[in-house]
């Protein structure tokens, strides 16, 4: 383990040393939580790593940029990595280990497997991002084998990700419970994201449009509206209000994802749209 003068939190670069602190963990009895990030941490992140305390004696959060679930032209060079102060946030919130695999370490010449999950990963993401869902469920698998977690703590703001990763832990009977936790806001309701960094501030004075627009669709919808007219007035003032292309707006079953019908008792309602050069998500349950 290594530590840098900016922060105290261990950090650990490779499996061997992994292993070592996760064994050292599981001699002193301690229950594991874990939370597996991209970096370029803000109070989302910072929200599950203390949601995950609550669950667990001691929290491993992982950074890894994953190239597996980038296309060739979305923004994996230019996705914003910032370790220092990643470290100094999580040693601020309790994290008690901080993992930094390297790309070769996760994906090795040799690599020749991956996970590939059907049923929620189809449409609305799977669609519009085809490489993107078995890129988050190779490294999510690789990041369970080698942290070895009880608990793993993830954000809701991706939901149908939190599907995905639900379904091939209960498909594949990994002893590791995998909790959702509620998207954290800015003041304005729009979704804490690290890809936020990429809107210009009259971009990010128009980005909060779009949880106004899910909410106008969540209410008309729970009061009885025509559902497909309150979809569409959606996607229509999305494009008014600059967002373009919108790629979905839809109402989807809470628990599978499939297109939701009027007896769906749980549903979900998840939108992606473009603002400029950036994609943004997001999701409320209605």
């Amino acid at each position: 383990m290594s530590a840098s003068a900016a922060s105290l939190l261990p950090r650990v670069r490779d499996l061997s040393a992994l292993r070592d602190a996760v064994s050292g963990f599981r001699r002193k009895g301690l229950r594991i939580g874990f939370v597996p990030t991209m970096g370029a941490l803000h109070d989302g992140h910072l929200a599950l790593v203390r949601h995950a305390k609550t669950l667990s004696d001691v929290v491993v959060v992982s950074v890894f940029v994953n190239p597996k679930q980038f296309a060739p032209h979305e923004d994996f060079d230019r996705y914003p990595r910032t370790e220092d102060k990643d470290a100094q946030l999580l040693e601020s919130v309790g994290a008690d280990l901080l993992y930094l695999p390297s790309v070769d370490l996760m994906y090795p010449a040799v690599f020749a497997s991956s996970v590939h999950v059907e049923g929620p990963a189809r449409e609305l993401e799977g669609t519009f991002r085809p490489q993107f869902f078995d890129g988050v469920a190779t490294v999510v698998m690789k990041l369970f084998n080698q942290v070895q977690p009880d608990v793993a703590v993830f954000g809701e703001k991706d939901y149908q990700q939190l599907q995905v990763v639900k379904t091939f832990v209960r498909d594949l009977d990994l002893p590791v419970n995998v909790v959702g936790m509620p998207t954290v806001r800015e003041a304005d309701g729009l979704a804490l994201s690290s890809r936020n960094a990429y809107l210009s501030p009259d971009e990010r004075q128009t980005a909060a449009r779009l949880i106004v627009e899910l909410n106008a669709v969540a209410e008309a919808v729970r009061s009885g509206g025509d559902r497909e007219k309150a979809l569409n007035t959606a996607k229509t003032n999305l494009l008014a209000a600059g967002f373009g292309p919108v790629d979905y707006v839809e109402l989807r079953d809470a628990d599978t994802l499939a297109v939701a019908d009027a007896q769906t008792p749980n549903l979900r309602l998840l939108a992606a749209a473009w603002l400029g050069k950036t994609r943004l998500i997001d999701n409320i349950a209605v």
